[in-house]
């Protein structure tokens, strides 16, 4: 277990689950080049908020581009690389990357097919608790689609939506209602940490 997973007696830490792109990353789609890689508007402000509670930070992250045959694994660990330095230069650091390489309309075998991590399932969120001993119902996620919303609550954790724009759809579900709505990442960062940090007194 991660020593920083420890606050409130042994009880597990929870963690901040973070979707990448359009949360973290401007949203560029399928995008694995590192050159093209920026960060979305509140977020290196929002990583150091963050980064400043002691408690994992998680990407989880679709990525069908795989199945599609748009790009292959190699190109994905690139990526996460460089998202690491990323966060190294604003003051924070990536615990975990986990990604799902599924669809079902996918061209490329094994991963044309359907499966429990892609979101909106709860798959990578689970597996990343069981490897880190993290607690879900402690933990927050934060994304810019409902999508991420339905996977967050159905890992049962707490759950903020980036109101900017990348929501197109908006099909509703008793799942795919957020705790919190905010404008930008560094909004949805302070209300995390506050709420943590709360907490955290509340515990003490």
């Amino acid at each position: 277990m991660n020593p920083a997973a420890e606050d409130a007696g042994c009880e597990p830490a929870g963690a901040v689950f973070l979707d990448k792109d359009g949360t973290l990353l401007e949203d560029v789609p399928y995008n694995v080049d590192p050159a093209r890689m920026r960060f979305a508007p509140g977020v290196p402000s929002g990583l150091r908020r963050l980064a400043a509670l002691g408690v994992p930070l998680v990407v989880v992250s679709n990525q069908p581009g795989l199945a599609l045959g748009l790009f292959e694994e190699a190109a994905l660990q690139a990526m996460q690389s460089h998202l690491r330095r990323m966060f190294a230069d604003a003051g924070a650091a990536l615990t975990a990357f986990y990604y799902c390489p599924h669809h079902p309309d996918g061209t490329v075998a094994p991963f044309a097919c359907a499966c429990r991590c892609r979101k909106p399932d709860s798959g990578m969120l689970e597996r990343a608790a069981r490897e880190h001993g993290l607690s879900l119902a402690r933990s927050w996620l934060i994304g810019d689609i409902l999508d991420d919303v339905e996977a967050g609550r159905r890992a049962g954790c707490r759950t903020v939506l980036l109101d900017n724009g990348n929501e197109t759809q908006w099909r509703p579900g008793a799942l795919r209602v957020p705790q919190h709505m905010a404008a930008d990442f560094d909004e949805a960062a302070s209300y995390v940490a506050q709420w943590m940090a709360a907490r955290s007194r509340s515990h003490a």
